[in-house]
């Protein structure tokens, strides 16, 4: 779907520039927001790598299993059903881990890993499990300590002060993150009271 809009709006704005006569600043702006787009991309890409590798050393030298274990109190009731020895655990502890650091990207594997080992502690169950609802919720409301992919964008496009908005992003991303868990436990419960029912039925 998003093909579409995107497809449209590109079409809609090339047929408008030539109808006002604009196809010179068209042509102008197509180059260089292709030169723009290398250069965010290189600076990306950097930040990406070094976080990833970070990531990767604290996962091959055990450093998720200590984290898993300072995350414990705090997931362990939002994931009841869940082992904190588990796959599964350690995978949503890195993914909270990532994006407490603003590391989206990096934490998108860990994310996904972490909904296939839930999807088969489900009994590959086409229906989402109570843990696999919440935990797509926290992820997309991520609680951000250190926006490092922001930071980095600000500063690509010449800010000189590109952590100045950090505290601002930890009331958002916070304050989001509040509101989502509260929703998504509400009708999980909800959830839980009409499955309890039919049972009695």
């Amino acid at each position: 779907m998003l093909n579409y809009i995107w497809s449209g709006i590109i079409i809609i704005s090339v047929f408008c520039s030539i109808i006002l006569g604009n196809g010179e600043l068209l042509s102008k702006a197509m180059i260089d927001s292709g030169a723009s787009a290398v250069s965010l991309l290189m600076t990306m890409a950097g930040i990406l790598c070094l976080w990833s590798g970070i990531m990767k050393i604290a996962s091959e030298s055990g450093f998720t299993t200590l984290l898993a274990k300072i995350f414990s109190p705090l997931l362990r009731p939002l994931f009841p059903h869940l082992d904190t020895n588990s796959e599964a655990f350690r995978c949503i502890t890195m993914n909270v881990t990532s994006n407490l650091l603003g590391l989206g990207s990096t934490a998108t594997p860990f994310g996904l890993k972490a909904m296939k080992e839930m999807y088969i502690l489900g009994g590959k169950n086409d229906t989402a499990t109570n843990e696999m609802v919440v935990f797509v919720v926290m992820n997309t409301a991520s609680l951000q300590l250190l926006p490092s992919t922001l930071g980095a964008l600000r500063q690509s496009y010449g800010s000189n002060a590109p952590f100045e908005i950090i505290v601002p992003v930890w009331i958002s991303s916070a304050c989001a993150l509040v509101v989502a868990l509260m929703i998504a436990c509400t009708f999980n419960c909800l959830s839980n009271r009409r499955e309890a029912a039919k049972c009695r039925l």
